[in-house]
């Protein structure tokens, strides 16, 4: 499957991107059949030269069946050429299973602990117990 996207170019910490049809197994900076365009996120949103495209080329990779990647067709949906919707993912946020169970055990502990305190107060105290007083030895004083 052909893909148009993104290959990182440039210096660490200056990105610079190039746009490029390449197969979709090839690694991300690797081998590309051909450039297409170029997108440098350093620029600023309203620059003309933020994001450059050979349109005929994009058109003609698109009609044979080549697939944007997701943020190459938010650029080309700007131009009208792909239709882009911003992906919604409600489970994203959610909890994996061991983090409920977790949850669910610490919930289980707390009920456990407020029933036995709601039993402790609602059980008459016991009756004091009365330690026998323990008699303390007397110190003998030297002989002189």
């Amino acid at each position: 499957m052909l893909k148009i996207r993104l290959a990182r170019g440039g210096a660490k910490k200056r990105p610079y991107y190039s746009i490029v049809v390449a197969d979709s197994h090839s690694a991300r900076d690797g081998r590309f059949i051909e450039k297409v365009g170029t997108f440098n996120p350093l620029l600023a949103k309203d620059h003309p030269e933020r994001f450059t495209l050979k349109l005929e080329r994009v058109k003609e990779w698109l009609s044979k069946g080549a697939q944007p990647t997701d943020r190459v067709a938010r650029f080309l949906s700007t131009l009208g050429l792909v239709e882009w919707a911003h992906g919604n993912n409600p489970n994203k946020g959610k909890p994996g299973k061991k983090a409920e169970e977790r949850a669910a055990e610490r919930a289980q502990r707390e009920t456990d602990r407020a029933e036995a305190a709601a039993a402790a107060a609602a059980a008459p105290p016991p009756p004091p117990v009365e330690e026998p007083a323990v008699e303390e030895p007397v110190a003998e004083a030297p002989a002189a």
